[in-house]
C-alpha cells in the first residue's frame, strides 16, 4: 500500500526578490512523497501567504488526507478531498509522478500532452529603485525575456530605465496588484511605450472589474484574479490572457484542465510558478506546449537547486530528467 512522507525544505535566494507586496530571503517548500513498493513519486507545493497559506496549514491539509491517500486514494478523488492551492499541488504531482514511475510510461504521455521541449523562460528583475533596475537588467540584457517586477508609484521611471538597460529583451510587466484603477490607463501608456508585451495583474484581483472598461493598449493577464476554472469565462471581458500556476490549481490534473478551458474562450497563456526548485518546475512544463509565455525561472532565482534538477542553458530550460520527476 502507498505511504506518504512530508517535508519541508527551504533553498536560500540569490540576491532579494521583491515584489509589491514585500521582499523574502528563501523559498520554503513542502515536499510530498508516496512510495509503492519500489516506486516513489515527489511533488512540490509552495505555501503562499496571499492565498491565506502557511506551512503549518499546507502540512495540516496534507495530514487531514493521508489515510485517504495511503488506502489509495487516485487524482480524481483528491480534487475533491483537498482544494486548489499548495497542499493539493504537492500531493497531485506526487501522484503524476508515482504514476510514470510504476507504469514505466512518461508522466506527458499519461497526461495526453506533448513531449516537453526546450523553451524560454522569462527571467525576473525584483522591484527597486529605477537605477536598481537598470543595473539587474544590463546584468540580465542578454536575456531575451525578461520580468519586471512594480509596485505602483514611479513605475514610469522603472520601465524606462530598465528599458534602456535591456533595449532588446521582450518585457512582462507584473505588477502584482500594485496599480489603482486612477492610475492605470497611465500605467499602460508607461509600458505602452516601454514596448512591454504584456501586463500582469495590475489592480487588486476584488477590484479587476476596471479592466472591462478600458481600451487594452497592452494585453493585460490575470494571475491572482485566476487560480482554477471556476470563474474562468467572467474574466473574459477583462483579461486578454491569464497566468496558470500548479500552486495555484491544486497540481498538474486541474491545470491540463483549465489550460484547455482558457484555450476555448480565447486566453493566451502563460505558464508561471513560484519561487522554488526544480521539482515545483518539471510538471509545469507539460503545459508549456500551449503557452505564448513562459516563466519557469524560480530555481534561477535560487542560491542552490536540489539534486538533479532542471538544466537551463542562459534562459532556455530543458525537460526534466526522469529521476526528478515524471
Amino acid at each position: 500500500m502507498p505511504r506518504l512522507a512530508v517535508s519541508v525544505e527551504r533553498f536560500p535566494i540569490l540576491g532579494n526578490f521583491v515584489i509589491s507586496r514585500g521582499a523574502k530571503a528563501e523559498a520554503v517548500v513542502v515536499v510530498a512523497t508516496i512510495e509503492d513498493g519500489a516506486c516513489r513519486g515527489r511533488g512540490e507545493g509552495v505555501p503562499y501567504a496571499r492565498y491565506g497559506e502557511s506551512v503549518d496549514s499546507v502540512l495540516s491539509q496534507i495530514g487531514s488526507i493521508r489515510p485517504a491517500i495511503e488506502a489509495g486514494s487516485d487524482r480524481v478523488l483528491l480534487q475533491i478531498l483537498l482544494p486548489p492551492g499548495a497542499a493539493r499541488n504537492a500531493i497531485d504531482c506526487a501522484l503524476w509522478d508515482l504514476a510514470a514511475k510504476q507504469s514505466g510510461v512518461p508522466a506527458h504521455v499519461l497526461a495526453g500532452a506533448a513531449p516537453p521541449a526546450p523553451v524560454t523562460t522569462a527571467f525576473t528583475i525584483s522591484v527597486g529603485t529605477p537605477d536598481e533596475m537598470a543595473q539587474a537588467a544590463a546584468l540580465a540584457r542578454a536575456r531575451p525575456l525578461l520580468k519586471i517586477k512594480l509596485a505602483g508609484e514611479g513605475d514610469a521611471a522603472r520601465l524606462v530605465a530598465v528599458r534602456a538597460a535591456a533595449p532588446d529583451a521582450t518585457l512582462i510587466a507584473d505588477a502584482n496588484e500594485a496599480w489603482a484603477e486612477a492610475g492605470l490607463e497611465r500605467n499602460l501608456e508607461a509600458c505602452a511605450k516601454a514596448g512591454v508585451a504584456v501586463v500582469e495583474q495590475p489592480l487588486p484581483a476584488d477590484q479587476d472589474s476596471a479592466l472591462a472598461k478600458i481600451e487594452h493598449i497592452v494585453p493585460i493577464c490575470a494571475d491572482e484574479s485566476v487560480h482554477d476554472r471556476t470563474g474562468l469565462e467572467d474574466l473574459r471581458a477583462r483579461y486578454d490572457a491569464i497566468n496558470v500556476k500548479l500552486d495555484k490549481t491544486g497540481g498538474l490534473t486541474e491545470a491540463l484542465a483549465l489550460v484547455k478551458q482558457a484555450e476555448g474562450l480565447g486566453f493566451e497563456l502563460m505558464i508561471g510558478c513560484m519561487v522554488a526548485s526544480s521539482l515545483a518546475m518539471a510538471p509545469a512544463l507539460l503545459l508549456t506546449a500551449h503557452a505564448r509565455f513562459v516563466d519557469l525561472d524560480g530555481p534561477l532565482l535560487l542560491m542552490w537547486d536540489r539534486p538533479d534538477g532542471l538544466v537551463y542553458e542562459g534562459s532556455i530550460v530543458h525537460p526534466p530528467a526522469r529521476k526528478l520527476w515524471g
